[in-house]
């Protein structure tokens, strides 16, 4: 007789992982199901993957990220019972101060900012707690800005919220206080868990962005 395997459902906070964990390394191409699965204990049935991103838009110096972003998101979308749920980003002018000696001067310079993804997170967690659609949840996420729905799910609603903390510097306390179960993203799980440079979908083959390689 098969062990039970306990229904758990993960979300994914996208932009936190990836500057916790994947800028500046090859592991980009990363196959987040398989993370799971290798990052926490086998008796977990993955039942629902939400993954928490908003589209990115062409940089003077990088015009091929949203090629690459939209890649990435064709590549996930191959991992069954996976949703993708959109934020957006909001661009302003904002005046900073410039470091080195001297009288303080400022500068102004345009701050991109993420918006959306932390609360869309956190509405789909208490939601789906709610409705009883898991016996467990995974956040991959540092962000401490989900305490509270952590909290509510933990311990209002009775169901186990464990972290994979994408960001080995600085992990947040209050996070780690109130999850059951907090562990660090490590670099042999990144490894492991990478998609296959050529890939195939409904719509036809496609390939792991040559910048990644």
């Amino acid at each position: 007789m098969l062990a039970y395997r306990v229904k758990t459902s993960v979300y994914i906070d996208a932009f936190n992982l990836y500057y916790g964990s994947l800028k500046g390394t090859p592991y980009k191409w990363l196959n987040v199901a398989e993370l799971c699965r290798l990052a926490l204990r086998p008796h977990h049935r993955f039942h629902r993957f939400r993954y928490f991103t908003a589209h990115v838009s062409p940089r003077p110096g990088d015009p091929g990220q949203p090629a690459r972003q939209q890649a990435y998101l064709r590549a996930i979308r191959t991992i069954p019972n996976l949703t993708v749920h959109l934020g957006h980003f909001l661009t302003h002018v904002v005046s900073m101060p410039v470091a080195g000696p001297g009288p303080t001067r400022y500068v102004d310079v345009l701050k991109t900012e993420e918006k959306g993804s932390d609360v869309n997170l956190a509405i789909h967690l208490i939601n789906d707690a709610h409705r009883n659609d898991f016996e467990c949840a995974v956040i991959v996420s540092n962000d401490s800005d989900l305490v509270e729905a952590v909290r509510i799910v933990k311990d209002d609603l009775g169901k186990p919220v464990l972290v994979l903390n994408p960001h080995k510097e600085r992990p947040s306390v209050e996070l780690r206080r109130h999850a059951s179960f907090f562990k660090t993203i490590r670099k042999h799980l990144l490894t492991r868990s990478q998609f296959p440079d050529k890939m195939q979908d409904s719509t036809g083959v496609f390939r792991k962005p040559s910048a990644w390689k």
